[in-house]
């Protein structure tokens, strides 16, 4: 069965330029990056000596995505801002190629500013630099965000900063356990998102594969959603794929309306990128 896809736009502070020949071509703000794709398998649009005519740094990676930013225009910044509305989210460069920011989850952003109500409780997990915090608390949610990551914590809690926004309910916890501990205290939300990576590490550093969580974590999940709620999910891993992710679904939310599609987002060039799948359940 092949997934529907589903697009995410781009916005004034973000664009997704062109990709291809495993490499993405972006522009975050006024500042354009070079990063490595896997899923950009096809041939680009743009001619690579373009690509690096525009850019300001590329991301050159050295083992397991770790690597190094390679600076193509002198004194670019190495950290520095972009907005979402009245929202502003720090950027930085990192060894592992990310910058601070998941701009395809911006579909999810919508999602919750068209779903979520002032003073329902949001559960954000695997909440990263909390973008999606950042929109729930400012529609006036009681937003709970939860990494196992500190030093990712302390990036969220800059992001709120810079966007004004305060009483946040910050959990530095694994996941899965807060939840399963939810549940027996008998909490539960109005809305919960997870956007899990592939594999990970625990709170105290333990490590953890999503193909052997995914069905405990939908379980929890499930038992503490309201029965009036709403669940955003996203997966990248290879081996939680678009069929594995219909059964689970057809099995924790029967009774609840839920979709699983394809995530995409076209390249000003005209090529489409995949960004992994998409669950939501309302």
């Amino acid at each position: 069965m092949s997934a529907t896809k589903h697009f995410t736009e781009p916005w004034d502070d973000y664009e997704l330029i062109d990709a291809g020949g495993g490499k993405k071509l972006e522009r975050w703000g006024e500042i354009i990056t070079i990063r490595p794709e896997m899923q950009a398998y096809f041939h680009s649009g743009i001619p690579f000596d373009q690509w690096k005519k525009m850019a300001h740094w590329e991301f050159i990676e050295k083992k397991a995505n770790k690597g190094v930013w390679k600076p193509l225009k002198k004194d670019s910044p190495t950290t520095w801002d972009v907005k979402y509305k009245r929202l502003t989210f720090k950027l930085e460069l990192t060894n592992n190629k990310h910058l601070g920011l998941f701009p395809e989850q911006k579909t999810n952003w919508e999602f919750i500013e068209d779903h979520l109500s002032s003073d329902e409780k949001f559960l954000n997990l695997f909440a990263y630099t909390g973008a999606s915090s950042c929109v729930a608390r400012h529609l006036g949610s009681d937003t709970y965000h939860l990494d196992s990551v500190k030093p990712i914590i302390s990036w969220a809690k800059q992001n709120m900063e810079k966007s004004r926004i305060m009483n946040v309910r910050w959990v530095h916890e694994d996941a899965l356990k807060f939840v399963i501990r939810e549940q027996k205290r008998g909490n539960t939300y109005k809305a919960i998102q997870m956007d899990p990576p592939a594999w990970g590490l625990g709170a105290k550093g333990e490590k953890w594969k999503l193909e052997d969580k995914i069905d405990e974590l939908l379980a929890a999940t499930s038992a503490i959603l309201d029965k009036d709620g709403f669940l955003i999910l996203n997966t990248y891993s290879p081996s939680v794929d678009h069929e594995t992710l219909n059964e689970l679904m057809s099995i924790y939310f029967h009774n609840r309306n839920y979709s699983v599609k394809s995530l995409h987002m076209k390249t000003t060039s005209g090529k489409h990128l995949y960004f992994g799948e998409l669950v939501r359940v309302q």
